[in-house]
C-alpha cells in the first residue's frame, strides 16, 4: 500500500489556500507547503505547486480516492523532489547523505519538471509536444542482454516528429563519470517518488541483483514487486520493478500502463539500439531519467533517446572533487602492428584482432611487464576474445601471479565464485574479454592493462571505469595503453590522454587533476611519475605551450625536426649555469637530433644571460663542423653584439682557433675574409703585441696612418716589406692594425696578408697574440686561520707551564695586568716625549 503521510492538521485555518494545501497533501502524500514558507508567495497563481494543487484539489472533488496517473507523472515527481531537496542535508531513507554532484542531478531535474509545470504544456526544452500516440512493440524472444555495439544503433529514423515520438517531452538524461555514486543518485529519485511506481532498467542481469542489494541497503526493500503486467492489480501504488532492457523489449507490450510513472534507464548508452529504443518509444507515458558516463563521443546518439540533460559531470571535475579515485598512466609501445585490423561497428573487429594478439610470446610478455611493474597489485586485464583470454590466464599463473579468466562461458555461479574471491583477495587478477566492462564495481581494482586495444571511446571509459572507485589502499588506478609514448590524439587507438584531451604525456604521472581533499595520504604509490615528458596533443599551439611551459622535462627524442629546434631555442635562452651538466646529458645521449644540438649551442651563446655559459656555448658550437651561415652570424654576433662586449676577446679567440682548426665549411677566400675581420675587431691588442716583439712598429704603423698620397704608399710599402721579415704573429699583428687610405696602399696591405701564409697559420698565429681566457676559479678555497690575539701564545705557555710548576711546589706566576695611562690633571702639562710618566703605586691585590 502506499505510505502514509502524516499531514499537518491545523485546528483553524486563517488562509484557505494553506487549508486546500494540507488537504491535498493527505490525498497525495506529498507536502505543498514546506515550514518556513509564505502560502501567498509560494502558492501564488501560475507557479508550479498551485497549479499541482488547483489540479489536486479538482481531482479530490470528482470523488478520486487517489491521484491519477496522469497526476502523478506531471506533479508528485516534482513535489517529491521539492520535499528532498528542502532537507538541509538531503539523504535516502536508510540516512545516507546524498554528495553535491548527485543534489545537481536532483536539482536539475526539478527545474525542467517546474518549467514543464509553469509553461502549462508537456514540452522539456526540446519543442516536442506531448501526445497520445501508443505503438506495440514484440521483440524478439531470443534477445540477450549483451550491450549492442556502436556501429547497430544507427537504423533509428532521426528527427522524429513529436506526433511519432509523443514520449520525448517526457525523457531526460544526466551524465556522472563511472564510480561516482549513480547508483545513490538513483536512490535519490527513488526517494523523491515515493508514491510513484518506479521501473528500474539496466542491461545486464548480474546488475538487477546489484541494484536490488544496493536499494535495499538504502532502506526500499519494501517497495519491491514484481513486473505488473496488463489486468494485474498492483498491491501497493508505489511499486519498485528492477529489471533488464531485453526484458523491457519483450514484454513492453505487457506492462500495466498505470503502474508505472518513473523510469530510471541504468547506463542509458545501452538504450540506443533499434529494439530497446522502439519500446521506450511505445511506452510514452512515465517519465525517463537515463544516467550515462558517457562523454560528447555519442551525446547526439543519447540525446536522439533522451532529449534533455539536467546535469553534466566530467570526468576530470569528479577527479578534482575527490569523487573517484585519481587516474596514472603507463605507456607500452605496442610489439604487434595492428595497423591492418579494420574497425567495425566503432572499434576493432574482435575476430582479427585476436588471431593478431593471441600468440604465446606476446601473451609471456604481457605477464612479465604486470609482474615486473606491479607484482600482486589486484588489476583487471581486458583482452582480444574469450580464447585470448584463458591463454593470458594461463601465461599470468606461470609468472606466478595470482589471475583468473572469466567469460560468457562461465557457469553463473562460478562467476559469483571467482568474483567474490577477487573481493577477498584470493585472486588478484581478472582476465576477460568485455564481460567486466560495465556494471561490475570492485574499489580494490587498480590495474586496467588494454592488452586489446579499442577505438571506441565508450567501450574505454567504461573499462577503465573498473578502477576509478576509492578504496583506502589505493592511491590512484593505474590505466596501462600499449600506444607508443608520443602518440597523439589522432592515433586509431583510444588511450587516457586522448579520451581526456591531455595535452602531454608523463610516464606514471597523474593525468586527471589532483583531488582537493587527499583522503588517500597513507597509500602507497605504486607507479613513480617520470622526469620527463612529452607532448601528445595535436593542436599545434597546445604542443608549443607545453615545450615553452616545460621544455626542462619535455623529452626531445619524440619531437619532430621542427619542435626540437624550438625546443633547442627555448633552452638557449633559459637554462641555467647549474643545469648544464643534466642537459648536456639529453642533448647527447641520442634523444635530441643534430639540429637541435646546433640550435641550442647557438641560441645559447646569443642569447643567454650568463657569460660562462655563452663562451662554453660558442666553444662547444665550433667544436663541430659549421656551415657557412652559421658561421657568419657567430662572427657578426662576436664582433659587434652588445652582450658580447666584455668577452669579445676571448669570443674572437675561439672563432680564429676555429679557423686555424678546418672547422667552417667554407672556401678560403671567405675564411680569410672572416681571419681579417675578426682581426680588425682586435686591433688594439695587435697592436700592443707588434710594439711588444717588434719596437719599430709603432712607428711604422703610426707613419702609415698619419700620411697622405705617396707618401702614404710608401709607407705602407715599408710596413708590408716589415711584415713580411718578421715571425708571422708580429707580421700577423702589423698587418692586422695596418689601415690603406688610398687604392694601392690598400692592395698592397692585402697581398701581403695573402702572401703571410696559408689563412689558418694566419688564424692561430693572430689568436696566439690575444690574451688566453682567464681560469675559472678553483672550488677548493684554502681556509684561512684565524689569527690569535698578542698574548694568547705567552698565555697558553704559562697555562701549559702553570701544572709543572705546581707540581715542583711552586706557585704559578700570576699573569701581569696591564696599567692603563691615567690623564694629567687640569693644570699639568703632559709629559714629554721620551719622558717616563711619574711611576703609580701598585693596585692593592684582592682580598
Amino acid at each position: 500500500m502506499q505510505e502514509a503521510t502524516q499531514p499537518t492538521i491545523l485546528s483553524e485555518a486563517a488562509d484557505p489556500i494553506a487549508a486546500a494545501s494540507y488537504r491535498a497533501e493527505a490525498w497525495a502524500g506529498e507536502p505543498f507547503l514546506h515550514e518556513g514558507e509564505d502560502p501567498a508567495q509560494v502558492l501564488a497563481a501560475c507557479t508550479a505547486r498551485r497549479r499541482a494543487l488547483d489540479d489536486a484539489i479538482a481531482e479530490l472533488e470528482a470523488g478520486r480516492q487517489r491521484p491519477s496517473p496522469q497526476w502523478k507523472v506531471r506533479y508528485a515527481l516534482m513535489l517529491g523532489l521539492e520535499r528532498v531537496l528542502a532537507d538541509p542535508e538531503p539523504h535516502t531513507a536508510a540516512g545516507t547523505p546524498l554528495r553535491r554532484h548527485q543534489i545537481d542531478a536532483l536539482a536539475g531535474m526539478l527545474t525542467e519538471l517546474i518549467a514543464a509545470a509553469q509553461r502549462g504544456d508537456e514540452t522539456n526544452g526540446n519543442g516536442h509536444a506531448a501526445g497520445d500516440e501508443l505503438a506495440d512493440h514484440e521483440a524478439d524472444e531470443d534477445e540477450d542482454d549483451e550491450p549492442l555495439a556502436e556501429g547497430d544503433d544507427d537504423t533509428e529514423d532521426e528527427g522524429l516528429t513529436p506526433e511519432q515520438d509523443p514520449g520525448a517531452v517526457r525523457r531526460y538524461r544526466f551524465r556522472h563519470p563511472t564510480a561516482s555514486g549513480k547508483t545513490i543518485a538513483a536512490a535519490g529519485f527513488v526517494e523523491a517518488a515515493r508514491t510513484l511506481g518506479v521501473l528500474i532498467l539496466t542491461h545486464r542481469r548480474l546488475l538487477v541483483s546489484q541494484f536490488q542489494r544496493d536499494l535495499k541497503t538504502e532502506g526500499y526493500a519494501d517497495r519491491y514487486t514484481d513486473a505488473i503486467e496488463v489486468g494485474t492489480e498492483p498491491l501497493r501504488t508505489n511499486p519498485l520493478t528492477i529489471q533488464t532492457y531485453a526484458w523491457f523489449a519483450r514484454h513492453v507490450g505487457s506492462i500495466n500502463r498505470d503502474a508505472y510513472q518513473l523510469v530510471i534507464c541504468d547506463e542509458a548508452h545501452t538504450a540506443l539500439g533499434e529494439k530497446t529504443s522502439a519500446a521506450i518509444r511505445s511506452f510514452p507515458e512515465p517519465i525517463y531519467i537515463g544516467m550515462t558516463a558517457t562523454e560528447q563521443l555519442i551525446a547526439k546518439q543519447v540525446s536522439d533517446v533522451f532529449p534533455a540533460s539536467v546535469d553534466d559531470l566530467p570526468l576530470q571535475d569528479a577527479a578534482r572533487r575527490g569523487l573517484i579515485a585519481p587516474l596514472r598512466c603507463l605507456r607500452v609501445p605496442p610489439v604487434a602492428a595492428i595497423n591492418s585490423v579494420p574497425i567495425v561497428g566503432g572499434d576493432f573487429d574482435q575476430e582479427i584482432l585476436a588471431k593478431t594478439l593471441d600468440h604465446q610470446a606476446l601473451n609471456q610478455a604481457a605477464a612479465s611487464l604486470y609482474r615486473d611493474r606491479f607484482d600482486n597489485t589486484p588489476g583487471i586485464v581486458y583482452a582480444a576474445g574469450v580464447d585470448h583470454a584463458y591463454n593470458l590466464a594461463q601465461e599470468f599463473r606461470a609468472t606466478g601471479i595470482k589471475a583468473e579468466a572469466v567469460s560468457g562461458r562461465t557457469p553463473p555461479v562460478r562467476l559469483a565464485e571467482t568474483l567474490a574471491a577477487y573481493e577477498r583477495g584470493e585472486i588478484n587478477v581478472l582476465i576477460n574479454a568485455q564481460l567486466l566492462a560495465e556494471g561490475w564495481n570492485s574499489p580494490r581494482a587498480t590495474v586496467c592493462m588494454h592488452l586489446a586495444p579499442t577505438a571506441s571511446k565508450r567501450v574505454y571509459q567504461q573499462r577503465i571505469g573498473r578502477i576509478m572507485r576509492m578504496h583506502p589502499r589505493k592511491e590512484a588506478g593505474i590505466v596501462v595503453d600499449f600506444v607508443p609514448k608520443g602518440a597523439t590524439h589522432n592515433e586509431r587507438v583510444v588511450s587516457l590522454h586522448s579520451l581526456l584531451d591531455a595535452d602531454f604525456y608523463r610516464e606514471g604521472a597523474r593525468v586527471t587533476p589532483a583531488p582537493r581533499r587527499r583522503s588517500q595520504r597513507r597509500a602507497r604509490r605504486r607507479l613513480t611519475p617520470a622526469p620527463w615528458l612529452v607532448p601528445v596533443t595535436p593542436d599545434v599551439r597546445r604542443r608549443i605551450a607545453v615545450i615553452q611551459r616545460e621544455w626542462q622535462r619535455v623529452d626531445p627524442r619524440f619531437l619532430d625536426d621542427d619542435e626540437q629546434r624550438y625546443w633547442a631555442t627555448i633552452a638557449g635562452r633559459q637554462i641555467r649555469f647549474d643545469e648544464r651538466a643534466l642537459f648536456v646529458l639529453k642533448l647527447t645521449e641520442g634523444r635530441a637530433s643534430k639540429g637541435a644540438l646546433e640550435q641550442f649551442l647557438s641560441t645559447c651563446a646569443a642569447e643567454n644571460p650568463n657569460r660562462r655559459l655563452r663562451m662554453m656555448a660558442l666553444q662547444d658550437r665550433v667544436s663541430m663542423t659549421v656551415e657557412r651561415a652559421d658561421f657568419d652570424d657567430l662572427v657578426t654576433l662576436v664582433t659587434q653584439a652588445p652582450t658580447w662586449e666584455k668577452e669579445r676577446l676571448a669570443g674572437i679567440r675561439i672563432l680564429l682557433r676555429a679557423i686555424a682548426d678546418g672547422k667552417p665549411d667554407a672556401p678560403d677566400q671567405i675564411l680569410e675574409r672572416w681571419t681579417w675581420r675578426l682581426a680588425r675587431a682586435t686591433r688594439k691588442v695587435q697592436d700592443r703585441r707588434a710594439s711588444t716583439e717588434y719596437p719599430e712598429a709603432k712607428r711604422l704603423l703610426g707613419a702609415l696612418a698619419n700620411s697622405r698620397g705617396h707618401r702614404h704608399e710608401e709607407n705602407a710599402a715599408k710596413l708590408v716589406k716589415t711584415a713580411l721579415e718578421q715571425p708571422i704573429q708580429v707580421g700577423a699583428a702589423l698587418l692586422a692594425s695596418a689601415e690603406g687610405y688610398t687604392p694601392r696602399a690598400t692592395k698592397l696591405i692585402e697581398e701581403a696578408r695573402e702572401n703571410l701564409g696559408t689563412v689558418q697559420e694566419v688564424a692561430l698565429a693572430l689568436s696566439e697574440n690575444l690574451p688566453a681566457p682567464k681560469q675559472a676559479p678553483s672550488k677548493r678555497r684554502r681556509r684561512r686561520r684565524k689569527k690569535k690575539p698578542a698574548g694568547a701564545e705567552g698565555a697558553s705557555a704559562s697555562t701549559a707551564a702553570g701544572p709543572a710548576q705546581t707540581q715542583d711546589g711552586e706557585e704559578p706566576a700570576k699573569p701581569k695586568r696591564r696599567r692603563r695611562r691615567r690623564k694629567p690633571p687640569e693644570g699639568q702639562a703632559p709629559a714629554a716625549e721620551g719622558q717616563a710618566p711619574a711611576a703609580e703605586a701598585p693596585p692593592e691585590p684582592a682580598a
